[in-house]
């Protein structure tokens, strides 16, 4: 899969990210690009962390789906020490060399792009799912597990029931949405991350969703693929594939 090249990501200061942010911010473009019934296949993102003889070492872990039949189409991933350090507000900057490095091994193009994690609904508007999509160029979407507290914002408890959510608002404008996309079961919270509007970005969530998990599926298939690469590497001690 061809990836945009957008940014370095050589920076060591939060003055640097913050411009960046600043900069793609004004570029995000919530507008409906893509439906549930148009989808034909999509991708789940996730990582995960370790300590290794003092250093940080990451596998990101991209699973696509095809939405119709259900099935597995491809799995990439991609491992490595992390360079960039952990500042609050831009944990996309350290995930993002992980992200790039297997999307580049896709053979497929996915439709869109679920990440566990924050879009919109972030600080700044640039969580991982909005960050990474300049790079994709493809409409991407959040699903947190848990709620990213902002301007001390709390969110609204949905009902219990299936597709029940509530629009999680700060300052007059729509972040996300904390969804209930299983009965009894904690939500997620849900924004866009780009070149998708938040409806088409709810629609596609619930169309993915089955009793496994409160996950949408190629994001919980992503989940379980990335913990059992971590296990592995982990075990092995063996940083490159």
């Amino acid at each position: 899969m061809q990836v945009n090249h957008i940014h370095d990501f050589h920076l060591n200061h939060e003055d640097a990210f913050l411009n960046l942010q600043m900069e793609l911010k004004s570029q995000i473009q919530l507008t409906k690009s893509i439906t549930a019934d148009s989808l034909k296949t999509c991708a789940g993102v996730d990582l995960a962390y370790w300590e290794e003889d003092g250093e940080s070492v990451g596998v990101c872990s991209i699973v696509v789906l095809d939405v119709n039949g259900r099935n597995i189409i491809e799995k990439v991933h991609s491992v490595g020490k992390i360079n960039v350090p952990y500042v609050p507000g831009f944990l996309a900057f350290r995930e993002l060399p992980l992200i790039i490095e297997a999307a580049k091994k896709l053979a497929a193009e996915p439709d869109v792009f679920l990440f566990d994690g924050n879009g919109y609904l972030h600080h700044n508007h640039m969580g991982i799912a909005t960050h990474a999509s300049f790079f994709l160029n493809k409409p991407t979407i959040g699903i947190a597990k848990t709620y990213l507290r902002i301007k001390q914002t709390d969110f609204e408890m949905p009902d219990d029931r299936v597709g029940a959510y509530t629009d999680i608002v700060i300052d007059g404008e729509v972040y996300g949405r904390a969804l209930r996309t299983r009965q009894g079961v904690k939500p997620v919270f849900l924004s866009c991350g780009n070149f998708i509007d938040l409806e088409s970005s709810y629609q596609i969530a619930m169309s993915l969703v089955n009793q496994e998990s409160r996950l949408p599926i190629p994001v919980r298939l992503a989940d379980l693929e990335t913990h059992a690469l971590r296990k592995y590497y982990q075990e092995n001690k063996k940083f490159a594939e």
